[in-house]
Protein backbone atom coordinates (compact mmCIF):
# COMPACT_ATOMS: atom_id res chain seq x y z
CA UNK A 1 0.00 0.00 0.00
CA UNK A 2 1.40 3.67 -0.77
CA UNK A 3 1.51 6.08 1.38
CA UNK A 4 0.55 9.43 0.16
CA UNK A 5 0.44 13.36 0.44
CA UNK A 6 -1.60 16.24 -0.41
CA UNK A 7 -0.48 19.86 -0.22
CA UNK A 8 -2.40 23.06 -1.16
CA UNK A 9 -0.58 25.64 -2.96
CA UNK A 10 -1.32 29.34 -4.09
CA UNK A 11 0.85 29.95 -7.39
CA UNK A 12 1.56 33.22 -9.29
CA UNK A 13 2.97 34.61 -12.63
CA UNK A 14 2.51 37.33 -14.97
CA UNK A 15 2.67 35.42 -17.97
CA UNK A 16 0.03 32.87 -17.99
CA UNK A 17 -1.99 30.30 -15.95
CA UNK A 18 0.14 27.47 -17.27
CA UNK A 19 3.40 29.50 -16.03
CA UNK A 20 1.64 29.83 -12.52
CA UNK A 21 0.99 26.10 -12.03
CA UNK A 22 4.91 25.32 -13.43
CA UNK A 23 6.09 27.91 -10.87
CA UNK A 24 3.63 25.89 -8.20
CA UNK A 25 5.66 22.68 -9.14
CA UNK A 26 9.68 24.33 -9.41
CA UNK A 27 9.26 25.99 -5.79
CA UNK A 28 7.42 22.55 -4.22
CA UNK A 29 10.02 20.33 -5.68
CA UNK A 30 12.45 22.24 -4.01
CA UNK A 31 11.51 20.65 -0.53
CA UNK A 32 9.17 18.16 -1.44
CA UNK A 33 10.10 14.77 -2.94
CA UNK A 34 8.46 12.17 -4.70
CA UNK A 35 5.91 14.49 -6.70
CA UNK A 36 3.03 12.56 -8.69
CA UNK A 37 0.79 14.68 -9.75
CA UNK A 38 -0.69 17.94 -9.69
CA UNK A 39 -4.26 18.87 -9.57
CA UNK A 40 -5.23 22.44 -10.45
CA UNK A 41 -8.13 23.67 -8.45
CA UNK A 42 -8.93 27.15 -8.80
CA UNK A 43 -7.98 29.69 -11.64
CA UNK A 44 -8.39 33.45 -10.75
CA UNK A 45 -6.14 36.28 -12.02
CA UNK A 46 -5.64 40.34 -10.44
CA UNK A 47 -6.37 43.60 -12.18
CA UNK A 48 -3.89 46.69 -12.41
CA UNK A 49 -5.08 49.62 -14.21
CA UNK A 50 -7.48 47.65 -16.41
CA UNK A 51 -4.79 44.92 -17.43
CA UNK A 52 -4.43 41.82 -16.14
CA UNK A 53 -1.53 41.87 -13.77
CA UNK A 54 -1.31 38.50 -11.85
CA UNK A 55 -2.35 34.90 -12.96
CA UNK A 56 -2.85 32.94 -10.23
CA UNK A 57 -2.99 29.01 -9.77
CA UNK A 58 -4.80 27.20 -6.55
CA UNK A 59 -2.83 23.47 -6.91
CA UNK A 60 -3.28 19.95 -4.62
CA UNK A 61 0.33 19.01 -4.94
CA UNK A 62 0.24 15.04 -4.20
CA UNK A 63 3.46 12.73 -3.51
CA UNK A 64 4.16 9.49 -1.98
CA UNK A 65 5.79 9.60 1.80
CA UNK A 66 5.93 5.76 1.65
CA UNK A 67 5.50 3.25 -1.30
CA UNK A 68 5.50 -0.45 0.32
Amino acid sequence: MAILKVIEILANSHKSWEDAAQNAVKEASKTVKNISSVNVNNFSITVKDGKVDEYRVNVKVTFFVDNK
